[in-house]
């Protein structure tokens, strides 16, 4: 069979070029893409541009009509959801014999209202390898699909609603993901390679999902690849790009099992000892809990573990705690500073603004941990409240969410009106947060490339990639979304 695989985002820099590096793959997609290729299926993926919608439906058009696809495999998060209907509107009209199944955490979620309101033949409502080869068998068979699980099925009866298999333990036996049908809409594919370590996370932050992701089945939701499964795929990645060195773990907490940590770590090292010249990794870090920072470090500094990304998200303990549930003091995080220092760590924070209830003195403590820390590199987010969040309903309680939301440019531009924290402060604390973290610390012309790239990306979200790829203030500054 062939199926045709859609993605989309809004971000994008080009119709034809869409993702800037191989960081932006889906992991999910490409996994049933290479699921389906190992069980005798042909794949093929289509990247599409929501924020240049018509453009991205004739492209789409372009590629249906080449490729005549059986079976069209959509993924969704909320703000894209919109945009994926058009489409999949589109090819049910013009191309009414595609069977359509779509998926991703929006309709894990949201599974009543994509069913009955969407132009899908069948939602998928967890992990869904097992699933899409079934559904993929069955409509190759000319049948009508039937008795799926994880899947949602449209029939000439109504909806068919079948239960979610536990979560799926061995993920040591599902073939590494296909790269290769990403590599044509990737600007620089071999900038940096992600590496799945896992899937799931057992932390319960209120701007996550993962609460109700985990109570869709039964089973262990936090799950890890074997640290020999993990090699194996560094092995086949270094000698099919041999000139690439840089890879980033991508998983939602490096740090929730020490014993696994050190063995991968221990695993790494041996690798790169075999090596010329050794790779290097990078990984997400999680701050809390009584932890030996130098015992931990000291292992990463042994596999060449060189770069870590920490969700600080707030600076006020009182946010964190309150608000996000991240349950660590600003002392703990110094702690996890000085240490990653003391290992030569190069480290990047993952900072929030603008979440309900939060004011403006709040965040200038985010501000100061992040003058205190000096970070090489950071992400300031503003607050999107997703839907399935326990912070999407608080925003419901506190009548943030009377409107619809805006779905463009999640997380770049504010879509709530804070009592506590006006729109215009966020965005001048926004913009002023490169000057006001690294003064006295970086060049003053820096520092000036610094405030006129965040002016302009706020003044002009939808160039977003572009105002980032420029040579002047990308070479100064590097890549601070």
């Amino acid at each position: 069979m062939k199926v045709l695989f859609v993605y989309s985002q809004y971000r994008s820099q080009g119709l034809l070029k869409p993702l800037t590096d191989s960081g932006q793959i889906n992991f999910g997609l490409a996994y049933l893409a290479s699921f389906l290729e190992k069980h005798g299926h042909e794949v093929r993926m289509a990247v599409l541009s929501s924020n240049i919608a018509s453009e991205s439906i004739e492209l789409m058009e372009e590629i249906t009509a080449e490729y005549q696809p059986e079976v069209l495999g959509l993924h969704a998060v909320s703000s894209e959801y919109p945009f994926i209907v058009k489409v999949g509107e589109y090819v049910a009209e013009h191309y009414p014999d595609i069977y359509q199944v779509i998926g991703g955490p929006h309709v894990t979620l949201e599974p009543v209202d994509s069913i009955e309101n969407g132009p899908w033949d069948a939602i998928c409502t967890g992990e869904g390898e097992h699933a899409l080869l079934e559904m993929v068998r069955q409509v190759e068979d000319g049948g009508k699909p039937s008795g799926i699980a994880n899947m949602w099925i449209r029939t000439s009866d109504g909806i068919e609603k079948n239960g979610n298999n536990p979560f799926d333990e061995k993920l040591d036996s599902i073939p590494f993901p296909n790269r290769d049908i990403w590599f044509d809409w990737i600007e620089d594919p071999e900038h940096w390679i992600g590496i799945l370590l896992g899937r799931g996370c057992p932390f319960l932050c209120t701007y996550c999902a993962n609460h109700a992701l985990m109570a869709i089945a039964e089973g262990k939701y936090t799950r890890f690849r074997s640290a020999d499964n993990i090699i194996d795929e560094i092995r086949y990645l270094h000698e099919r790009y041999p000139n690439k060195r840089n890879f980033w773990f991508e998983v939602e907490t490096f740090n929730v099992h020490k014993d696994w940590v050190f063995e991968l770590c221990d695993k790494l090292e041996a690798y790169n000892n075999t090596l010329a010249t050794p790779l290097e990794f990078g990984t997400n870090y999680r701050v809390g809990g009584k932890t030996d920072y130098d015992r931990i470090f000291e292992a990463f500094s042994r596999a060449n573990i060189t770069s870590i990304t920490v969700g600080f998200e707030s600076g006020s303990e009182r946010v964190r705690r309150e608000v996000l549930k991240r349950n660590y003091s600003n002392d703990a995080m110094l702690e996890m500073v000085t240490s990653a220092r003391k290992h030569g760590l190069h480290i990047g924070f993952q900072n929030m603004i603008g979440l309900p209830g939060e004011t403006e003195e709040e965040f200038m403590e985010t501000v100061r941990m992040n003058q205190i820390c000096q970070p090489d590199g950071y992400a300031l987010s503003i607050f999107y409240p997703y839907p399935g969040t326990n912070l999407y309903h608080v925003c419901e309680e506190m009548g943030l969410l009377e409107g619809p939301i805006d779905t463009r440019m999640e997380r770049v531009i504010p879509v709530l009106e804070i009592p506590t924290f006006p729109t215009h402060r966020i965005l001048k604390r926004c913009i002023w947060f490169y000057y006001d973290v690294y003064k006295g610390h970086k060049k003053f012309i820096v520092l000036l490339l610094g405030l006129l790239r965040a002016k302009l990306l706020y003044s002009y979200p939808i160039m977003y990639n572009r105002i980032n790829n420029i040579p002047i203030l990308r070479d100064a500054i590097g890549f601070l979304p």
